[in-house]
């Protein structure tokens, strides 16, 4: 009897050790899994900020860029010191649209032959300029600067975002009314009274628009 219940104790005994180093394994294997789960976990969140922050730097590379307002033009809309992001896609453009210039050249009327020509270098400003599209390429801007009116194919504009700013400054460059030439835009300053435009530059070549708010 004491033989047997030795060889049980052995049995018994042996079958903990089995059991215990069952639990370690599992143990280690767990703890395995979750460096492994950690590990991953880390790899992804590090794969999508290196992605996020690639496509941000795309973004404001290729597609926007950040514009300070210089200058009183565009009061009330934009104020000097505003900061916007101008956006380098668009297509087509319309009336209202806010819009940046490079303004290198200017673009009158030649009296004998009724073309738009490219005039003079319009360097002086050594900036963009941003200005509201008031008519586009086929379209008939007229002016009634006594009442401080925009009249666009025979109608006049509702102008809201003038705030009160009349346009009755006349620079002469221009007799209207003036069918805008296709491929060019008639703009101007929100602030009418405080805005080198399309009234004394011309209007502006799709080419020269850089970007619109």
């Amino acid at each position: 009897m004491e033989f047997v219940m030795e060889n049980n104790n052995e049995i018994i005994s042996e079958e903990n050790k089995t059991e215990e180093e069952n639990i370690k394994e599992q143990n280690v294997g767990s703890e395995n899994n979750k460096k492994g789960r950690l590990l991953d976990d880390i790899l992804e969140i590090a794969e999508t900020t290196i992605t996020t922050a690639f496509i941000v730097i795309l973004i404001f590379t290729y597609l926007l860029h950040p514009v300070q307002i210089v200058g009183k033009s565009m009061q009330d809309t934009l104020q000097p010191e505003d900061k916007i992001f101008m956006s380098t896609v668009y297509f087509d453009l319309s009336y209202g649209d806010i819009i940046i210039i490079d303004n290198d050249w200017a673009y009158l009327k030649d009296e004998a032959s009724g073309n738009i020509i490219k005039a003079s270098s319009c360097g002086s400003f050594n900036e963009c300029i941003i200005k509201r599209v008031i008519a586009k390429g086929g379209d008939t801007i007229d002016f009634d600067f006594e009442n401080g009116k925009v009249i666009v194919n025979g109608k006049v504009l509702d102008e809201k975002f003038l705030n009160g700013v009349t346009t009755n400054t006349d620079y002469g460059s221009f007799n209207y009314p003036l069918t805008v030439p296709d491929g060019y835009y008639f703009v101007m300053g929100d602030n009418r009274l405080r805005s080198t435009d399309s009234r004394e530059l011309g209007p502006f070549r799709l080419d020269d628009i850089v970007g619109m708010k």
